[in-house]
């Protein structure tokens, strides 16, 4: 196992059929937005779909979907070289090289590999904050992470208009404060918000993140699930949160 390691990187056993992945701290590693998305995700796609996700890092969310779905196929695509490389060094890890591809690419110009029309779901964690919001790390690799630098919503819009089946899904995790840009868009590129869900750090402070279900040419009809709490007041993680993960409640 040392032998797929490099320095500053650590072997992270997801909890789930004995997947694991490649980490960095030195690099973005992954948080609970990408294990939120993958299990929304999870709860609404059905039967073999193929799945694409934008700008996956490390891999973490073909992993995680591969546990939680029967995907006929599942891509990753991702801009940074260092991080397509650790990818693919997970997924040889897990002897899923066949089963989950790792592609080199800009969602704008995604090469001759992706072809338009083929995916039933389009997944993304994109960066949150616009390109001159914020402060920004002098990790090059986290700022682009972060920051709408290399992708921006925009962007994630066109793709799935061009590459999605007709009334395929597109799946999103965001900051709720983006919210109205993001539906507005999604209208603007024929993708109808079908499914929303807040995330809430406690029961007595605001939402911080929202899951987005997104539909190809879809009808309008907007549906909010209830909402998920993450802490309870103690700082314990709630039911939910330990079911999502797969662990067991502390006694």
């Amino acid at each position: 196992m040392d032998n797929f390691l490099k320095k500053g990187e650590r072997i992270e056993d997801l909890g789930l059929k004995n997947l694991m992945i490649i980490q960095n701290p030195d690099y973005f590693c992954f948080g609970m937005d990408a294990v939120l998305l993958s299990w929304f995700v999870s709860r609404r796609t059905k039967g073999s779909p193929h799945i694409i996700d934008l700008g996956t890092g490390t891999g973490i969310i073909p992993l995680l979907l591969y546990g939680k779905t029967k995907p006929a196929s599942i891509t990753g695509l991702e801009i940074q070289e260092p991080l397509v490389e650790m990818a693919r060094r997970s997924m040889a890890l897990n002897g899923l090289s066949d089963q989950i591809k790792i592609i080199a690419g800009d969602i704008k110009a995604p090469g001759s590999e992706i072809l338009p029309n083929t995916y039933d779901v389009v997944v993304s964690n994109p960066p949150y904050m616009r390109a001159q919001a914020g402060l920004k790390n002098n990790c090059e690799t986290k700022t682009i992470s972060r920051h709408e630098i290399l992708c921006n919503i925009e962007d994630i819009l066109i793709f799935s208009k061009r590459m999605l089946k007709d009334r395929g899904l597109l799946f999103l995790v965001h900051r709720p404060e983006r919210l109205g840009d993001i539906i507005s868009l999604m209208r603007l590129y024929k993708i109808e918000v079908k499914h929303l869900q807040f995330v809430y750090p406690s029961i007595k402070k605001e939402a911080n993140l929202v899951l987005i279900e997104g539909r190809k040419s879809g009808k309008p009809g907007l549906k909010t699930d209830a909402p998920l709490i993450v802490y309870h007041e103690d700082g314990e993680y709630t039911q939910e949160i330990y079911d999502i993960y797969g662990m067991t409640k502390p006694e």
